[in-house]
């Protein structure tokens, strides 16, 4: 995604000083990583202290970048969250990517703990750019946003599983005028409205490939509940 990305911004040419991602992972797999490399001002937000000392030390000589080793939650308090590779939830949600698509069952070996913090104490009203992707928590982030981002990028939806706070995120990206610039299979990058214009083109463009990610994303839903009515219950 990251490529994808950086390549439609610069594409379209709008000034990007400040980016922000919450929800990295492994430094190698950041959504912002050319932004990066490309010295741009640069805020992680990650909760796993093993994914945190990793991305210090990928990162270490790279002064555009400063770390917050967070979990973006509600409210400042410590949360539980269970590690399930890149999809690492925090444990109270009523639903994630693992839980969904894995199946995964909450394992006490899995568990840890992480300081829970609420966003706007570490948004300083300057981000450009946004990408969210913390497994079903992402609309804590846009709730205490200072920020209004030229663009936002958030996991909304990855196989069979949608985000639970669809409705709300909708809403405030309504509320807040944002419009959809695409989807890919698991997020959707929004633009604040009246910050690029899109000739005919690349508006068909962008119909035809965002309805052949809805479909794939359709398609996938029906075939799991199909496998699930085929396969008996034990």
């Amino acid at each position: 995604m990251n490529n994808k990305l950086y390549y439609y911004v610069r594409k379209k040419g709008f000034p990007v000083n400040h980016v922000a991602e919450v929800g990295v992972y492994y430094p190698e797999t950041s959504n912002i990583l050319d932004f990066i490399n490309n010295g741009v001002r640069s805020t992680l937000v990650e909760a796993d202290p093993l994914c945190v000392e990793r991305i210090d030390a990928y990162f270490k000589r790279k002064s555009n970048v400063k770390i917050y080793p967070y979990a973006i939650w509600d409210k400042n308090e410590t949360v539980v969250l269970y590690r399930a590779k890149a999809s690492t939830f925090i444990g109270s949600l009523e639903n994630s990517p693992a839980l969904v698509n894995d199946n995964y069952h909450l394992k006490d070996e899995d568990k840890f703990v992480a300081e829970g913090k609420v966003f706007s104490d570490i948004d300083d009203g300057t981000i450009d750019l946004l990408s969210i992707d913390i497994e079903g928590a992402e609309w804590y982030v846009i709730k205490h946003l200072r920020s209004q981002p030229s663009v936002i990028s958030l996991e909304m939806q990855a196989d069979t599983y949608v985000n639970p706070h669809l409705k709300e995120i909708n809403d405030w990206m309504k509320n807040n005028e944002y419009k959809l610039w695409f989807f890919n299979d698991t997020d959707a990058i929004y633009l604040k409205d009246c910050v690029v214009q899109f000739d005919l083109f690349e508006r068909v463009g962008l119909f035809l490939y965002n309805l052949m990610v809805h479909s794939g994303h359709n398609i996938r839903k029906i075939r799991k509940k199909i496998k699930n009515k085929l396969i008996p219950k034990k």
